[in-house]
This record gives C-alpha cells, structure tokens and sequence, in this order.
C-alpha cells in the first residue's frame, strides 16, 4: 500500500471516528449542560497533547489562543443545537460550514464561481428535503446553523494561521486548552451556583456533576482522548499524506457517517426523504470544494 493510500485509509478512519461524537455527545445532553461537555472532553484531550505546549513558539501559542476562543463557540452551538434536535440532523447542518467561507468572500464583494452557485443550490435543496423529512425548522437547527458559520470563520482564521505556523500540534494543543479554559470560566460565571445563601445548592450541585461524571467517564474518555486527542494526530499524519481534494471528499461524507451511527446509537431513523436531502447536502459540500489544492491541508479539518 502507498503512503497516499495509507493517508486516505487514515482520513477514513477519522471521518468514521468523527461521525461518533454526534450521538455520543447528544447522549450526555440529556444528563450535562452542553459546556460541562465541551470542557471534560476538551480538558482531557489538553492533558493528553500538552506535551506539545512545551517550548511552543510564542506565535503558535497565539494562534493557537485565537483559533481556541472561536473554536469555544463552535462547539456551544453545536451542543446547544444537539439538545434540541436530533443528532444527525445537527451533523448536515454543521456540515454547512464548507460553504460559510465562500460565501464570506461574497460580502467581500467577490462574486461566487459557479461551482459554488450549483454547490449552495444543492445545499438549500437538501436542507429543504432534512425539514420536510423531520419537521419544521426549529431552535435547536437554528444554534446548528449558528455554529456552521463559527466553523466557518475557524476554518478561515486557521488558513490563515497555519501558513505561519512552526509546528502544528503546538497550535493544536493551544487552541484546544483554551476551549477548555473558556469553557470553565463560562461555568463558574452562568452555572456553577454561588452566593450567600446558596451553600446547599451548591452541595447538591457538584454531588450531581460529580456522580454523573463518575457514570459517564467511559462516554468523556472516548470522546476527549480517541476522538480528540488520537483522532486530530492521526488527522495531521493522513493529510500530510493526502491533497486537499480528496481530503475535502472524505470529509464532506462526516454528517453521513453521523447519520449510520446515530441510527445504531440512539435509534434514529431517516426516511428516503430524508437520505435524499443527505445525499443533497453532502454533494453541495463535495461541489464548493473540489478544485482547491492550493489551501493548506489542515485549513481543512472540519473538527
């Protein structure tokens, strides 16, 4: 086997492995807030690369702090939505952030290629058979929508940043400790209870988390260090080995993979209407990025 194809095989894997944290994450909702979920995944995944902080170039750090914050919000939209609708249907829709950065462009004052026009004709057509399939549109698809555009602006800003960047898993490991930094600080200002009076609350505050954490730590462990931690090294090694365009097919197909195993995980079915508007929307992802070697490999990851 090439090393072209073990890079393929490898983005395979990660896609497979990366259609899992949908339902895995939509499973803790119903027990966690949304950024207790982003915080012990993302605080065990920051334990695990932080070797890689160590004599980390100042500047990687810095990218590594801005692609964090924007990263923050990514995935608070995304949990957030995840609570509200079902998981797969959550997957095509962040799936969406493959278009935010052309049409970033278009409020830019660029006019889109027309390869980009078919691509959001084909994603609006596939949004409009998800909704007829699973109902009306509703919040939870609203905070998806919201964290595509974040992801979008991420996949931008990292472009960008790692042109310049000394070494990437120093940029990795910054960005994902300040998701966790962030993450914290958002719990202790708007969850964690506090103030005279509260003590009791409090008690029986962090029995729950505490309880519930010590239940679920199968769920977090796979989460933080398979699908975080091991799956963005192995993601760096298969696209080094990979151009951009089969890179970009083989992640066009992550919100498919959700679907299989939100079926399997959580017993949620979709119609043919359904698959056809999945069938939609991963073609428009496909379309709007073929054609595009030129971009730095990991301005691809849609994680």
């Amino acid at each position: 086997m090439t090393q072209q194809l073990r890079g393929i095989a490898a983005l395979i894997l990660v896609v497979l492995v990366w259609g899992t944290t949908f339902p895995a994450m939509k499973d803790l909702t119903a027990t966690f807030s949304p950024v207790w979920i982003i915080l012990t995944r993302f605080a065990l995944a920051v334990l695990i690369l932080s070797p890689f902080l160590w004599r980390a170039q100042r500047s990687d750090l810095r990218s590594g702090v801005l692609l964090g914050l924007v990263l923050f919000f990514c995935y608070l939209f995304q949990v957030e939505g995840l609570a509200l609708t079902s998981s797969n249907r959550n997957a095509f829709i962040t799936g969406l952030n493959v278009l935010v950065v052309p049409l970033l462009g278009i409020l830019g004052g660029r006019l889109p290629e027309r390869r980009i026009v078919f691509a959001l004709v084909l994603a609006v057509a596939g949004l409009a058979a998800l909704c007829w399939d699973g109902g009306a549109w509703g919040s939870g698809d609203t905070l998806a929508l919201l964290g595509a555009f974040c992801f979008g602006a991420y996949v931008k800003i990292m472009e960008i940043r790692t042109r310049t960047a000394r070494r990437l898993l120093s940029v990795t490991a910054a960005q994902i400790g300040t998701v966790a930094v962030c993450a914290a600080v958002w719990l202790l200002l708007r969850e964690v209870p506090r103030g005279v009076g509260v003590l009791e609350d409090a008690n029986n505050y962090w029995r729950y988390i505490g309880g519930n954490l010590a239940a679920y730590w199968p769920n977090f462990a796979y989460l933080g260090v398979v699908c975080t931690a091991a799956i963005i090294s192995l993601q760096v090694w298969g696209q080094s080995r990979t151009t951009a365009n089969e890179a970009a097919v083989i992640y066009a197909f992550e919100p498919g993979a959700a679907a299989f195993f939100g079926y399997f995980w959580l017993g949620e079915a979709m119609t043919a209407r359904g698959w056809l508007g999945a069938a939609l929307l991963i073609s428009g992802m496909i379309v709007s990025q073929w054609n595009t070697e030129s971009r730095p490999a990991a301005a691809l990851a849609p994680e």
